[in-house]
């Protein structure tokens, strides 16, 4: 049996071609869906706008889940990340939409999003946001993650 079968690629309509930003996330079938595993997705390179005065604000995402049927396509995610660069938001509103947006594509058993955002007026600021559906799953990971960071 393939690892990855080329039914995998149906529906994919961003990996392999030039694309733009854009707001669509897209997923392919989780083959291992009898197995809590952890994904993580990081970038330092997150960009949105203040949207009371238009300057830019630089964050480090971090995403962590636990998939269920779907997988988050990697380029999808980039692409969608990307569009927020010219987007006015609050990182408290912006990591929430994030999440809420995963959530959709993907249902998974729990999911975190962070949002490390870069010093501007002498603070900092880190947005945690985090869904819950399947509390085992979250339970097989947070002690794993809390113990890494101790």
């Amino acid at each position: 049996m393939m690892v990855t079968p080329p039914s995998d690629l149906e529906g994919l309509t961003l990996l392999g071609r030039n694309a733009q930003p854009s707001k669509t996330l897209e997923a392919f079938p989780n083959r291992s869906p009898d197995r809590y595993y952890l994904v993580t997705l990081e970038t330092s390179e997150f960009t949105c706008l203040c949207p009371a005065t238009g300057q830019p604000d630089f964050a480090h995402i971090k995403i962590q889940y636990v998939p269920d049927a779907k997988v988050v396509e990697s380029k999808s995610l980039k692409l969608y990340l990307w569009s927020y660069r010219n987007e006015g938001a609050f990182h408290e509103h912006v990591v929430n939409k994030i999440l809420d947006d995963l959530v959709v594509t993907l249902d998974p058993h729990w999911i975190r999003v962070t949002g490390i955002f870069n010093v501007r007026g002498g603070i900092g600021i880190t947005v945690e946001a985090e869904h819950i559906k399947t509390a085992q799953a979250r339970l097989a990971w947070q002690g794993r993650q809390e113990g890494r960071e101790a």
